[in-house]
């Protein structure tokens, strides 16, 4: 099993930047490809980027493409978000969520195994 920390949310005005960072405890975390998803108050859980175990693929939701960024590093077991260009409708929780041993890139919350608490982020002047 692993387990999911997430933090680096907060209030920031919109066109500025924020990273998340998810921390992992537990099983080797490079068997593990992550995502990054994020749910609004009344509506689904969205995705927002994928990347494989390595690092060396990644997957966005069309409306981060070119904005957000996801990263990993395998030795500090830590996955990252970097948001740029943020815009009020990208106000949500933002969860991170792994899956054992996947070669594929899902995009589907019920894909994931395992989730973090998540963390807020609100964007607004």
């Amino acid at each position: 099993q692993v387990q999911l920390v997430e933090s680096g949310g907060g209030l920031v005005q919109p066109g500025g930047s924020l990273r998340l960072s998810c921390g992992a405890s537990g099983r080797a975390f490079d068997t593990y490809a992550m995502g990054w998803f994020r749910q609004a108050p009344g509506r689904e859980r969205e995705f927002i980027a994928a990347l494989s175990r390595s690092g060396g693929s990644t997957y966005y939701a069309d409306s981060v493409k070119g904005r957000f960024t996801i990263s990993r590093d395998n030795t500090k077991n830590l996955v990252y978000l970097q948001m740029n260009s943020l815009k009020p409708e990208d106000t949500a929780v933002y969860y991170c969520a792994a899956k054992f041993g996947a070669t594929l890139l899902f995009s589907t919350p019920s894909a994931y195994g395992y989730w973090g608490q998540g963390t807020q982020v609100t964007v607004s002047s």
